[in-house]
């Protein structure tokens, strides 16, 4: 197995960026739920460290629904997903370091901004953590 060849078969990589910039925008919206929803059982101290709840609860979302789908929920309703450089879904190693990618990525700035570049020109739609680490997202397969 392998990933899809962006160039024989490009429907694999029809409109991905896009769909990861909705899936983002998905992602983001349930993590500040999700964080808004643990705050009260801090006795509301949370919220002096409400960034670094966020972030924290941002590494174990995004870690623990690509390790059991290979996509987050985000990504699910854009019937998206990653696969590793095989063309196999992500294990939890490998959902850990995408995650780890992401967040170092999110932490220094200019990453972020040279990995959206290359989401939105790279023939795979690879950002900085998919080229270091192999993977891409392609569109979903229909289930059968």
């Amino acid at each position: 197995m392998h990933l899809a060849d962006p160039i024989t078969q490009p429907q694999f990589y029809r409109d991905v960026a896009g769909k990861r910039f909705m899936a983002w925008i998905i992602d983001t919206i349930i993590i500040a739920l999700f964080s808004l929803l643990i705050v009260p059982f801090t006795a509301f101290l949370a919220l002096f460290v409400f960034m670094g709840l966020y972030a924290v609860v941002s590494f174990m979302y995004r870690t623990i629904t690509l390790a059991t789908g290979s996509a987050t929920w985000g990504m699910r309703l854009m019937a998206i997903e990653l696969r590793d450089a095989s063309g196999a879904r992500f294990d939890l190693g490998q959902a850990f370091l995408h995650t780890l990618g992401y967040t170092v990525s999110w932490a220094v700035a200019p990453l972020q901004l040279v990995s959206i570049v290359l989401m939105a020109t790279s023939n795979r739609g690879q950002g900085l953590t998919d080229i270091v680490m192999g993977s891409a997202a392609l569109n979903r397969r229909a289930r059968a």
